[in-house]
């Protein structure tokens, strides 16, 4: 394997990390991570364990993504990001005393392929990010995300669509629930709450 790892990063012999793919300083990447090739991981980051990573995944400084999320490939992890695992976190249990891992059930965040989650916003588990959403920066999302879907706000809320360039699609002029990235000229069709491309 063919990747570089920053000598003040801590990575757990039992991760997998990918050929082409870069761990900053100070980054954790606990046991059993899985990422894969191409990706960056930025200083300070966190991955727990068991997280699946796929190809050509940025996480950015800062970003803290708990076990047992699951990322497609091409997502992008703003600085600061925070993917949850714990439905109902407590410290103590009903008697007071520490919770252990046994203690509670860890529940996922999955994001979907090319999905970008902005700086300092948190995904509240279990929700899925569909394919090529936004997720604003400082956004606190708390149900599912559709494909496309801009959402801003706390909680989040869809705000627009946004095509895989990542640019706020326009509405096509003459074509009801249609939509255009004014960027690639890609065409998509909004189909009761969801998007999908036109092919």
């Amino acid at each position: 394997m063919n990747f570089k790892v920053q000598p003040t990063a801590q990575v757990d012999e039992s991760a997998t990390i990918g050929d082409g793919s870069t761990v900053w300083d100070l980054a954790q990447i606990r046991e059993d991570a899985r990422l894969g090739s191409g990706c960056i991981v930025g200083r300070g980051a966190y991955v727990g364990p068991g997280v699946r990573i796929g190809d050509n995944v940025k996480l950015q400084n800062y970003a803290l993504v708990y076990e047992p999320a699951v990322l497609g490939d091409g997502v992008f992890v703003g600085p600061a990001a925070v993917l949850t695992n714990d439905h109902f976190p407590r410290s103590v249990d009903v008697d007071g005393r520490l919770k252990r891992g046994d203690d509670w059930e860890a529940v996922a965040v999955v994001v979907d392929e090319g999905a970008s989650l902005g700086a300092r916003s948190v995904c509240v588990a279990p929700v899925r990010i569909g394919r090529w959403a936004l997720v604003a920066a400082g956004a606190v999302v708390t149900r599912d995300v559709p494909d496309f879907a801009l959402v801003a706000g706390v909680p989040a809320r869809r705000i627009g669509w946004v095509g895989r360039a990542g640019v706020r699609l326009v509405a096509r002029e003459g074509e009801p629930a249609v939509w255009e990235c004014p960027e690639t000229g890609a065409l998509y069709e909004e189909k009761g709450d969801r998007l999908v491309e036109r092919t």
